[in-house]
């Protein structure tokens, strides 16, 4: 039985093979985008219940997009999950649910799955 199904957008094929192997392997179902514009194709389309988000990638980046997805889907849970620390202090990305620094191990990805999923189902969020 799939838990969740989850958007996880990165440019970098290897990351973003490793964090589906593992939300995979975690018992949820993935859907990929290489880019913003993708990841938007795939969300006018289809039904996510939580969002993985690259910051820095070509053409529109993850900053750019949030605030799409803040407006198309505002139930839908967000992590920024970025090498790159300095954009949390960015206001656009108070918009997101959680703010990840990104790191070998992606338990403590998978962990902030879990535990927005949960606030999810409790009514916790938006």
């Amino acid at each position: 039985m799939v838990k969740a199904r989850i958007l996880v957008v990165e440019d970098n094929d290897n990351q973003r093979q490793l964090y589906c192997e593992e939300l995979n392997a975690a018992g949820y179902e993935t859907v990929e985008a290489s880019n913003s514009n993708e990841a938007q194709e795939i969300l006018n389309r289809e039904e996510v219940d939580l969002i993985i988000l690259d910051i820095n990638m070509p053409g529109m980046t993850g900053m750019e997009l949030l605030p799409r997805i803040h407006e198309m889907h505002p139930g839908t849970p967000v992590i920024i999950h970025t090498a790159y620390g300095s954009y949390r202090e960015n206001f656009i990305s108070w918009l997101a649910d959680l703010f990840i620094i990104k790191s070998p191990d992606a338990g403590n990805l998978i962990e902030a799955v879990e535990e927005l999923l949960k606030r999810k189902r409790e009514g916790w969020l938006r």
